[in-house]
């Protein structure tokens, strides 16, 4: 029962970190309005925020591995709280942007550390249900997150919103100060520098994989966020709110599914998961470069089955790493995260390049082949490569 006690918790609190990216997307509006700014420096808050949290994981997640998962944790979300109520009450853009930064600050310790305790404390079927169940609770935020941001701040104002996160956030530090133990296991004591664990973690034939995967899915995923909106609009003539319930069908889907990879993982095992998993994500990509603008019935179907094969394989790749680097396990949650983070980043910026307005088949083809091609090398990789997950925990059944 403790176990799960501080599943939940740590959990939570990693929804609630995430929750901070996209709270208030909605009422940008509005603070552009009460701040009398430009649209520009209201966007560049967002920005801010995601890249703090980006270039954070590859600093807390060293710190994690040697400090210890809860001396990284609870300062990092008194920052939080504190950078919360900065932004609620920042007097002009100048304040928020510089808030918003220290908020990213704050909120990058979370999904690393979270993600390092899971791996400290489950193993095996526990272990990839375990995450499931985290990976569940961070994808809750961007299905409701704006939602709830939209009607609070509707009512009270976009500083309620960011109060509103201050608040829960102090509960949590005092349960998470109060209830979760210190689970950095007693032998991560290495001597080598943080270099040589980046390094460890690069040449590592399988965590290599995972992280080209992972920099290929988010990087589609993002793509998908920006131009489904444009290809609704352009051939469909959908209006924001009809487009907001189509993106909600995505990602329900992606919740519907992630405990389905967990299952997955235990009953074929890690090696066909991985492949398998992300060989059915890239097919939803082509498939809906041809079938999207035949009908919108083809296109929800298409945006459903890409959410569904984003949650089957969510759980996998932080399964996978934390029994690949039990002493460095917060490193290489971190370093996923980041190259996570870097394909959100290149998403809509190849996306530009590609979509011509009148047809998707150029940008959705291009990013399915590409894709389909990482995961072909990624698969070959791992059958080649001599080295096991673990000594064999790659192929083990979980």
């Amino acid at each position: 029962m403790k176990l799960r006690v501080i599943l939940y918790l740590i959990g939570f609190s990693a929804f609630i970190a995430s929750l901070g990216q996209n709270l208030y997307n909605p009422l940008l509006l509005q603070v552009q309005a009460e701040l009398h700014t430009t649209s520009y420096l209201v966007s560049l808050s967002v920005s801010l925020f995601t890249l703090a949290l980006a270039v954070m994981q590859i600093v807390f997640g060293p710190l994690a591995d040697t400090k210890g998962r809860k001396a990284v944790l609870i300062p990092s979300l008194v920052l939080y709280i504190i950078a919360s109520i900065g932004c609620a009450y920042a007097p002009t853009i100048g304040y928020l942007l510089f808030f918003r930064v220290l908020q990213g600050v704050g909120a990058a310790a979370v999904p690393v550390v979270a993600a390092a305790i899971i791996g400290d404390l489950f193993r095996g079927k526990q272990l990839s249900q375990g995450m499931a169940t985290y990976q569940l609770l961070l994808m809750l935020a961007p299905a409701i997150g704006p939602l709830v941001g939209g009607v609070i701040g509707e009512q009270y104002g976009y500083g309620a919103t960011f109060l509103l996160l201050a608040a829960i956030s102090l509960m949590l530090l005092i349960a998470n100060f109060i209830l979760l133990p210190e689970t950095k296991p007693a032998f991560t004591h290495s001597k080598q520098s943080n270099t040589q664990h980046f390094s460890l973690i690069f040449k590592n034939p399988v965590s290599l994989v995972i992280l080209l995967f992972g920099f290929f899915q988010f990087m589609v995923y993002f793509i998908y966020l920006t131009f489904v909106p444009q290809i609704l609009n352009n051939t469909y003539l959908f209006q924001p709110a009809k487009t907001g319930v189509i993106l909600l069908m995505m990602s329900c889907s992606t919740i519907i599914s992630i405990k389905l990879g967990g299952w997955m993982l235990h009953r074929i095992g890690a090696r066909k998961s991985l492949v398998y998993g992300f060989a059915l994500h890239a097919l939803s990509v082509i498939l809906f470069a041809f079938t999207a603008q035949l009908s919108l019935s083809f296109l929800i179907l298409d945006v459903c089955l890409f959410g569904f094969f984003m949650g089957l394989t969510g759980s996998i790749p932080t399964t996978l790493l934390t029994e690949l680097f039990p002493e460095e396990r917060a490193t290489a949650i971190g370093v996923y995260n980041f190259i996570r983070y870097l394909g959100m980043a290149a998403g809509p910026m190849i996306g530009v390049l590609l979509y011509a307005g009148s047809s998707i088949m150029p940008l959705f083809l291009t990013c399915g082949f590409a894709f389909g091609a990482a995961i072909f090398w990624g698969a070959r990789l791992i059958t080649k490569s001599s080295s096991k997950i673990g000594n064999g925990v790659l192929d083990a059944e979980h």
